[in-house]
């Protein structure tokens, strides 16, 4: 059997007693273990002064301490930040990981994979040039006998802190080293790709060994996630650990198994699930890790309900239309993204005209100058935006998002390649385009299609039907190291909702298992 563990509210996958190849997980096998819950029983050893809240917050009468709500699903390292640190229970190897956190002004705590590598938390609010030691970098090695002392620290690319008291986020991939079969290692650990508040940090970054400050420092195939305590001040919550089996060392998609995969509410609606609860539950059911929204439903309830299940809001999507003088954004935009506030959900972002032609660059400074204000929107929620190419808008192909996107210059914007868009705007050039949007990729939607298909019903089915191979896009997306969420377009299918993302399910399982055929 294989586990699922819930830390703070979200589902985590357990790794068993070594790494190794497991089934699909599903409804019937899942075993339950709230690790966050109302005690530390799934936190191994002494939890010192760690107390699990409802929630956390700057002290008002002290800027460098936290206070707490009664509660529960929040985990404090106690009233004054100093003391030990926390241990989980299960042990991991191979992991993609989303861990909220919060510190206070001027404080220093740290997230250790495996109890031996580092990501640095920190107040770095404000830093211009950070350094290993910032918020985001991963911190670096110590040898007294050395001269310096202190050794391959890689600093963040950009600094994407916060201000101290608000929540931010971490969604990164991790491989643990390898070992042959008399235990000597053959090859090191790595970071695959940080992101720090929804912005990529790093990327592939090889770790000759565990950081400074480890609680252990020898190198295993698994170990515990580690929380520094006696640094200062930090909360964590919403940490989602799920293990991976035999991640490849240089590809940030993890090979076949590592993106994630959410169904598009476009098709997720029908008689039997016109609510927002019953399209949570059959999405969870199915095993996707959630959802996005075109707009439709009401947008609390549906972070209620994946909350709820422990899934995740994927992207929003929502339109700009621009003009020589003005551009109009969705209704209630900023409300919107106050609600998405420390969530990593990405606003996907078509964009309309009524005045450019399709593809047009007479459009591009009228786009650029509203995509920025979207994107410093965006930033302070710590959101990203990724461009999407819709036929017939202005902004129609993967080269008119990239133009834009480079031309916008922020680190949380960049693009979306969209499987049905692309086939139904010529179908060309495939491996070039994704090599152009590569750097800037922050999304892709895929479904079943025939290779020819001009309609909607030819260019929109169930993944597994249809005439066009897949294979080969995800191929390509392994091959630029893409580890960003795929989600599964729906839009017009028609049918029994249930019936067609249970065989997308089963078709995405079959794809990705490391005995897929090439």
């Amino acid at each position: 059997m294989r586990r699922l563990w819930i830390l703070c509210g979200w589902t985590l996958a357990a790794a068993g007693a070594a790494v190794a190849a497991a089934p699909p997980i599903t409804p019937d096998d899942e075993a339950k273990v709230l690790l966050c819950g109302d005690s530390f029983a799934a936190w191994g050893g002494d939890t010192g002064d760690w107390i699990n809240a409802a929630d956390a917050f700057t002290d008002p009468n002290d800027e460098k301490l936290l206070a707490t709500k009664p509660g529960h699903g929040t985990l404090v390292n106690g009233p004054t930040g100093r003391t030990g640190h926390l241990f989980s229970a299960a042990e991991f190897g191979d992991v993609r990981a989303h861990i909220e956190f919060m510190v206070p002004k001027g404080s220093n705590s740290g997230v250790y994979f495996q109890g031996r590598y580092e990501i640095q938390v920190l107040d770095s609010w404000g830093v211009e040039t950070p350094h290993y030691s910032d918020c985001g970098g991963i911190y670096q090695r110590w040898d007294d006998a050395r001269q310096p002392n202190g050794y391959e620290g890689h600093a963040p690319r950009v600094n994407a802190s916060r201000p101290p008291g608000e929540w931010q986020s971490f969604d990164l991939v991790f491989r643990a080293p390898r070992f042959d079969t008399q235990g000597a290692k053959i090859e090191n650990a790595r970071f695959i790709e940080v992101a720090h508040n929804g912005v990529v940090v790093h990327s592939n970054v090889e770790l000759t060994g565990p950081t400074r400050a480890c609680a252990f420092h020898d190198e295993q195939p698994l170990g515990p996630l580690m929380f520094q305590g006696d640094h200062g001040p930090v909360a964590y919550r919403n940490i989602r650990i799920v293990p991976y089996h035999d991640l490849p060392a240089g590809a940030a998609g993890g090979g076949r198994s590592m993106n994630p995969f959410f169904a598009m509410d476009t098709g997720t609606q029908d008689a039997a699930h016109a609510t927002i609860p019953s399209q949570v539950a059959m999405v969870h059911e199915l095993g996707y890790d959630g959802t996005d929204n075109t707009g439709r439903g009401d947008m609390a309830e549906l972070l209620r309900e994946l909350d709820r299940c422990g899934r995740r809001l994927f992207a929003v999507y929502r339109p700009i239309e621009i003009g020589p003088d003005t551009a109009r954004f969705a209704e209630g935009l900023p409300e919107l993204v106050a609600l998405l506030d420390g969530r990593g959900t990405v606003l996907w972002t078509p964009i309309e005209s009524a005045t450019y032609a399709v593809s047009s660059p007479d459009g591009d400074a009228a786009a650029v100058e509203a995509v920025g204000r979207l994107a410093d929107l965006a930033a302070e929620s710590g959101l990203r935006v990724a461009l999407y190419p819709h036929t017939g808008c202005w902004l129609e192909r993967v080269e008119d998002a990239v133009r834009v996107a480079r031309k916008v210059a922020r680190p949380n914007v960049g693009v979306t390649f969209n499987l049905c868009h692309w086939l139904r705007v010529d179908g060309q050039d495939l491996d070039a385009r994704l090599d152009l949007a590569a750097p800037h990729l922050f999304m892709v939607t895929l479904n079943g299609a025939d290779a020819d298909g001009r309609d909607w019903k030819t260019l929109i089915q169930p993944l597994g039907q249809g005439t066009f191979d897949v294979r080969p896009l995800l191929h390509k997306l392994d091959a630029i190291d893409y580890c960003g969420p795929i989600g599964l377009q729906g839009y017009g299918i028609g049918g029994d909702v249930h019936d067609n993302l249970s065989r997308s399910m089963a078709a995405w399982r079959a794809l990705r298992a490391p005995s897929a055929p090439e």
